[in-house]
């Protein structure tokens, strides 16, 4: 199952935005992934819009990771969006580890990233798209043909954030974004 929700990159780098206003920020991109080219558009588009620098670090191997961070280090940014990759959902241990050994305020696509450690996440929410696989399937099950039923895009995305991460890393999580957070994790 894929769910493409490219504009989702920019409400990460919004909500990011509200958490750390000042300083570049390091977006990881993988490459390889067919709709990175997309990613990096919609991430470049919102960085203009709301006046920030972004430093893009590319990585399509577990090794990659070590010297994307490492370009992202260097760069001396002040936070980080990670993009929806499969790359960077399979490695997601390292990925963690690497962000916790920089001390940096990461945003992520999925939840599972929060409950693990990182900072804070936005994303589609996957039971609800399961859901809709089910009544897609239900349909299907009935007589309609697939090719008659419409296209769906995601209807609920699902904010997550780790208030102990944010106390390790010094961070003041606004009020504004404890009240949109479907899960606050203590």
């Amino acid at each position: 199952m894929i769910v493409l929700s490219f504009d989702l990159e920019a409400k990460r780098l919004e909500l990011l935005h509200e958490l750390v206003p000042r300083g570049s920020v390091g977006v990881l991109l993988d490459p390889a992934f067919d709709w990175a080219d997309l990613q990096q558009r919609v991430v470049e588009t919102a960085a203009a819009t709301i006046g920030r620098e972004i430093r893009i670090a590319e990585a399509s191997t577990d090794t990659d990771l070590e010297k994307a961070f490492a370009i992202l280090a260097d760069a001396h940014v002040a936070a980080v969006v990670v993009t929806g990759a499969p790359l960077f959902y399979n490695l997601r241990d390292h990925v963690l580890a690497l962000t916790a050994r920089l001390a940096l305020p990461v945003i992520y696509e999925q939840r599972e990233y929060t409950v693990a450690g990182g900072l804070t996440s936005y994303g589609t929410s996957v039971p609800n798209v399961y859901r809709q696989i089910g009544r897609y399937t239900g349909r299907v099950l009935k007589g309609e043909k697939p090719a008659d039923l419409p296209i769906l895009q995601p209807v609920k995305f699902d904010m997550a954030i780790n208030l102990k991460t944010a106390k390790a890393l010094g961070l003041d999580v606004p009020t504004s974004i404890l009240l949109r957070a479907d899960e606050v994790i203590e």
